[in-house]
């Protein structure tokens, strides 16, 4: 007569014990992603920017008034601006991620000899951007979808 073996020499026992284990390695997976991440949809003051888009749109209707138009280039490393129908010293580009504003880059561009406005671009997260091309003196903005 054969001994009985002890109940962790069999297969069943640990089959059936998997199911639940990886169930809890995969939550606890899930609230390291949640907690490690943020969502950055919904701010804090919606209700107020909601009140503030008819500021934003005035500036981007007197751009179209003065004929205002950007061309955005990104070539190794350095991001250059064309504009026409302004000509301020300097610029500010907002490079906006469109799911998460963590990843939003504000950059200073100066005015090259050759009368377009550039700087060095830091590197960017995979996903869709929007540029804002914007005058020192906040009278004006262009927005564009880049990728």
């Amino acid at each position: 007569m054969q001994a009985a073996l002890p109940w962790y020499r069999h297969r069943w026992p640990w089959i059936l014990m998997s199911g639940p284990a990886i169930v809890v390695v995969a939550g606890a997976i899930t609230m390291w992603i949640a907690f490690a991440t943020s969502d950055g949809l919904v701010a804090d003051d919606y209700y107020k920017r909601g009140l503030g888009i008819n500021a934003v749109l005035k500036r981007e209707q007197a751009a179209a008034r003065q004929g205002i138009a950007v061309r955005i280039e990104r070539t190794d490393g350095q991001v250059r601006v064309r504009l026409r129908g302004a000509e301020p010293p300097v610029l500010f580009l907002n490079l906006v991620h469109a799911t998460r504003a963590g990843y939003d880059v504000r950059l200073r561009l100066e005015r090259a000899s050759d009368g377009s406005y550039q700087t060095a671009l830091p590197p960017l997260a995979a996903g869709h951007w929007r540029a804002v091309v914007d005058d020192p003196r906040g009278e004006w903005r262009v927005v564009q979808e880049i990728l």
